[in-house]
């Protein structure tokens, strides 16, 4: 079966070298030495500060919205993961829905515009496929409104929007590392702040708010992420740039191949991450022609993101939501497919995947 990812592991043996310095130390959790050493090396890389480390990606997001002191309404899309409305619902927020530019896949300054009121306290867009939001535009009006900026970055690993990191852009940032991304420590994520002291407040969270042996200051969870994950993070790091372009050589092959039979999405990034490989046919039963075609031929990809997050029985059933008028997130969503997309993908069976889309529409 070929899936539509599938994680790059280091040497066996390099992973090894990290676990017998948790076998020396026997430090395995609590902002071990491996997490502190993730961490540096992280920030350096990403050209970013005020960077923190948490055990996953919905962590991450759920502490970027305690940090920010959220009330009333949040705007944000519903072409996303179920993570990224469902931390709102559980932060007992409302979710406003916005639509989404039909080229960047990405939440519409406009729509966001128009949907603030005096009950919204922050914008929680996200970098779809780790394409950049329209950052300047977000930036302008959430200034104007005096809202908290969010972005979900968790496809944008290592993105540069105008040839800076794209995890400069608002307020905060959140990662996810989990074994599905380019960069991966299993599971895991990371949290990039602006101010230096919400990312005090950020460190309190994710440890139940543990000031000293003696004090705990504020109600915290668990979010720390562990060892075992940061060892895996530090081997995936000396790996990262050859994965990056190995996948650019199958996304451009991609492109090139089906460049008369599918929509791509427009990438305004300057420096991208090539996290996924998504597609949209002409219509539904088009994608859903293929979709069944390439699973009848073991090769699975996946409806990356149908249906919106709105369309779940359990969240229409939330009072609090506003679905709103998504008429473009509704058409991407029942035409995109993400196609298989990883860096020991052969060529040859991009070539097969093409020949079965092609056939079919």
């Amino acid at each position: 079966m070929i899936t539509v990812t599938k994680p790059v592991l280091p040497p066996l043996e390099k992973y090894v070298e990290y676990l017998k310095r948790i076998w020396a130390s026997r430090w395995l959790t609590n902002d071990g030495e491996l997490v502190q050493l993730l961490q540096k090396e992280m920030e350096r890389y990403l050209r970013v500060g005020n960077l923190a480390l948490v055990a996953n990606g919905t962590l991450a997001l759920h502490l970027a919205l305690r940090a920010c002191h959220l009330k009333g309404e949040v705007i944000t899309t519903p072409f996303t993961f179920a993570a990224t409305t469902n931390v709102i619902l559980w932060e007992g927020l409302a979710p406003v829905f916005v639509d989404i530019d039909s080229e960047t896949f990405n939440i519409d300054p406009e729509e966001v515009e128009r949907k603030i009121t005096e009950k919204t306290s922050a914008i929680l867009a996200v970098h779809v496929y780790g394409n950049p939001c329209y950052v300047e535009q977000l930036q302008e009006i959430a200034s104007r409104h005096a809202l908290k900026l969010i972005y979900d970055a968790a496809h944008a690993f290592d993105v540069e929007y105008k040839n800076e990191p794209l995890l400069s852009y608002g307020d905060i940032s959140t990662l996810s590392f989990h074994a599905t991304k380019v960069f991966t420590t299993i599971e895991g994520g990371a949290i990039v702040c602006k101010d230096e002291k919400k990312l005090e407040e950020i460190k309190l969270l994710r440890n139940h708010g543990i000031k000293s042996e003696e004090q705990v200051v504020i109600p915290g969870t668990n979010a720390k992420m562990n060892e075992f994950q940061a060892a895996m993070g530090l081997c995936d790091l000396e790996m990262i740039k050859s994965k990056i372009q190995q996948r650019k050589r199958l996304y451009e092959h991609y492109k090139q191949k089906l460049s008369r039979h599918v929509q791509f999405q427009k990438i305004i990034a300057t420096k991208y991450n090539y996290a996924y490989m998504p597609v949209c046919f002409e219509d539904a039963e088009k994608r859903d022609r293929a979709y069944s075609e390439l699973v009848r031929n073991e090769i699975k990809p996946r409806k990356y993101f149908f249906p919106l997050t709105t369309s779940f029985d359990y969240f229409k059933k939330a009072s609090i939501a506003k679905p709103g008028n998504l008429k473009r997130a509704f058409d991407i969503s029942s035409r995109v497919l993400c196609l298989p997309l990883y860096p020991d993908l052969e060529i040859e069976n991009v070539d097969r995947i093409v020949g079965i889309i092609k056939g079919v529409i």
